[in-house]
């Protein structure tokens, strides 16, 4: 990857910043499932022009850019797998849903995506709505066959159950107990997670918002479901807002971070939040992981999964939304999470 030039830069800032506001979720009219065949390129190094497989606690297993001649392929901005590293749930910002399939080689690197397909989402109205603000998904929780979809601008979070290739209307929506005035337009409920059901939270729903603050500067979250329900805020660290999380199984919490400059481009962070300070009233924190900037392989990544492979590896899958901009790549990445 080269880095872009000053006016790709200042594109991929408005793509960031939801310049695109005036797309219509495509596809929408869409009535069946669309079928997308998936072109991949292989990404065997993740810092570019190095061989290093190693950054800090992350250990890069091998990724994949993702093309298509269809129009929907782009703006993922979460992912869930249903079966560990085979087949997954996500959604797009455009108010569509995708199911696929990572493939693997011999040695189990991810080698393509197969079986993909996207199909419109539902507004709160039941209809397939044709103005992006209704049907901006970005967050992702999946249990016992129900996806939790957080949305922003139209802010609200949403039960469905999931039926792939005939997703239906929401069945419900969950009181988020952060006061609607905090939540800012476009920087709304970015993580829909479940905690694990042996952890400290005992399978509570939690989420949190991309960049809504308090008055201290910190970011809005919330136990909305479970033990210890009622709002928190994460310790907002540097410049980056937050765009997705999953738990690990001891119940910290691992959150994907992603900051942009003019000066600097794209960079994205690993941000590990403990457990004990996820509760009602606290600030939680934790350490960085690992923070990675245009030399590595990533563009604006949106969403995380964590997993367990066969073996016992801890996974950490994620996912990029190009924005549906010819400047900015569709991506998945995965690495083993080294818990020593």
């Amino acid at each position: 990857m080269k880095l872009r030039s000053a006016l790709g830069i200042g594109l991929l800032a408005a793509g960031l910043a939801g310049a695109a506001l005036a797309l219509a979720p495509l596809g929408a009219t869409a009535a069946e499932p669309e079928r997308i065949e998936v072109s991949t390129r292989p990404i065997t190094n993740f810092h570019i022009g190095r061989d290093e497989k190693q950054f800090g606690p992350l250990e890069f297993v091998g990724g994949l850019e993702m093309t298509s001649t269809a129009r929907d392929l782009g703006a993922l901005s979460a992912i869930r797998f249903l079966t560990p590293g085979s087949d997954f749930i996500g959604v797009a910002d455009t108010g569509l849903w995708y199911f696929g399939k990572v493939l693997r080689d011999a040695s189990g690197k991810p080698s393509g995506i197969g079986d993909f397909r996207m199909e419109p989402m539902f507004d709160r109205s039941g209809k397939v709505s044709d103005r992006k603000w209704e049907v901006d998904a970005e967050g992702l929780a999946v249990r016992d066959g129900i996806a939790t979809v957080g949305f922003e601008r139209d802010h609200r979070i949403a039960n469905f159950r999931i039926e792939p290739g005939a997703m239906k209307s929401a069945t419900g929506e969950i009181d988020f107990l952060i006061p609607e005035r905090e939540l800012r337009s476009n920087r709304g409920f970015e993580t829909v997670v479940h905690a694990p059901t042996d952890s400290p939270l005992e399978g509570a729903l939690v989420i949190v918002s991309e960049k809504s603050l308090d008055r201290k500067g910190d970011i809005f979250a919330a136990i909305v479901e479970g033990p210890g329900k009622g709002i928190f805020t994460v310790k907002r660290n540097g410049e980056f807002d937050i765009t997705d999380g999953a738990f690990l199984p001891d119940g910290d919490l691992l959150l994907l971070e992603r900051s942009f400059s003019m000066a600097s481009g794209v960079k994205m962070r690993l941000r590990r939040i403990e457990a004990d300070s996820i509760a009602k009233g606290k600030v939680a924190d934790g350490p960085v992981l690992f923070t990675a900037d245009m030399s590595y392989q990533i563009d604006n990544m949106e969403g995380l999964d964590v997993w367990t492979r066969e073996d016992g590896a801890l996974m950490v899958s994620l996912v990029s939304d190009d924005n549906h901009s010819i400047l900015q790549r569709n991506l998945y990445l995965e690495f083993i999470l080294h818990e020593d």
